[in-house]
C-alpha cells in the first residue's frame, strides 16, 4: 500500500493513526500516480510525476510535445515500468504487479490515437466481438447473444451515435465515426477508467462537436482521461486541466486558470 499524503484527500492509507485520521471526501480518487519515474536511455520521460483522477471524473491531460503524457498512459496500463514510483488502481490494486491484461481486465482501457476496428465487419459485430465474454473458441462458436447483451450493445449504438449505422461494415464509416466506434468498442468492456489519446485528430469540426457531446456524456459513469493539443476541444470539454511539462505537473485547475498561468503560456501556450 501507499502511504497516505495528508493534503490528498482518500490516497490510500496504512493502517494506524493516519488512517484513523482520513476525512472521507465525496469523490474518491480512482487512479493514483505518485512520485512515479521512468527514463530512457538517460532521459527521463517522467519525473517523480504525483497525479490523481477521481472517480467520474473527466479529466483534460495537455503538455507541450516530450512532457510525457504518453508515457504516464503507458505506466497507467502496463506497457512501461517505472523506474521509481507507485501506481494504484483504487486502494488496493497495485498496478506495478499487473501486465496489461490484466490491467484491462480490471477496468482501465486506453483508445489510442488511431482508431482499431474490425473493418470487415459490421458495427453491431464489432461492438459484439467487443464484448466482455469468455472468449474461448468453442464457446464463441457457439455462443448466442442473451437480450440483456443486446440491450447493452444497442444503448452503446445509442451512446456513440451509430445506432442508424449498425448493419455498415465498419471500413465503410468517417475517420470520426470510426473513432466513435472504438469507444463503443471500449464502452461494451465496462471500464472504470477510459483513457483517451487525441480522440479529435484529422476529424471535421461537426465531428469534433460530437465527440465533445460523447466524452461528456460519459462523466459521471466513467473516469475518463483525455490527453489533448487541440486547445479550442480542451476548452469544450475541460473540467479540471493538468498540465505536464518535462514529465511532471506543472499546474492544474479550471482551463481559465491554466491558460492564463504565466508558465504555461511560456512553455506551451504561447509556443
Amino acid at each position: 500500500m501507499i502511504a497516505a499524503k495528508a493534503e490528498i484527500p482518500g490516497a490510500p492509507v496504512h493502517d494506524g493513526p493516519v488512517a484513523d485520521r482520513r476525512i472521507e471526501p465525496a469523490h474518491k480518487p480512482i487512479l493514483y500516480l505518485e512520485e512515479v519515474t521512468v527514463s530512457f536511455d538517460g532521459f527521463r520521460a517522467l519525473n517523480a510525476l504525483t497525479l490523481y483522477i477521481d472517480e467520474g471524473e473527466l479529466r483534460c491531460i495537455i503538455g507541450p510535445n516530450g512532457a510525457g503524457k504518453t508515457t504516464m498512459m503507458d505506466v497507467v496500463t502496463g506497457k512501461t515500468r517505472p523506474d521509481k514510483g507507485t501506481a494504484f488502481f483504487g486502494q488496493t490494486l497495485d498496478l506495478l504487479t499487473l501486465d496489461e491484461p490484466a490491467i484491462a481486465e480490471a477496468g482501465i482501457c486506453r483508445k489510442f490515437q488511431k482508431p482499431s476496428v474490425f473493418e470487415k465487419q459490421t458495427v453491431f459485430e464489432n461492438l459484439e466481438l467487443a464484448m466482455r465474454t469468455d472468449k474461448r473458441v468453442w464457446t464463441t462458436l457457439f455462443a448466442r447473444l442473451t437480450g440483456e447483451q443486446r440491450d447493452a450493445i444497442h444503448e452503446v449504438l445509442e451512446t456513440v451515435g451509430l445506432t442508424a449505422h449498425r448493419d455498415r461494415r465498419a471500413g465503410e464509416l468517417s475517420h470520426g465515426q470510426k473513432q466513435w466506434l472504438e469507444i463503443g468498442m471500449l464502452l461494451m468492456q465496462e471500464p472504470k477508467v477510459l483513457l483517451v489519446d487525441e480522440p479529435v485528430a484529422g476529424m471535421t469540426h461537426q465531428e469534433t462537436e460530437r465527440t465533445a457531446e460523447l466524452l461528456l456524456s460519459l462523466e459521471g459513469k466513467h473516469s475518463v482521461v483525455v490527453v489533448e493539443h487541440d486547445m479550442e476541444f480542451v476548452r469544450s470539454i475541460a473540467r479540471k486541466v493538468t498540465v505536464l511539462h518535462e514529465g511532471s505537473v506543472l499546474t492544474e485547475g479550471r482551463m481559465d486558470e491554466v491558460q492564463n498561468d504565466p508558465r504555461v503560456i511560456e512553455v506551451y501556450l504561447g509556443a
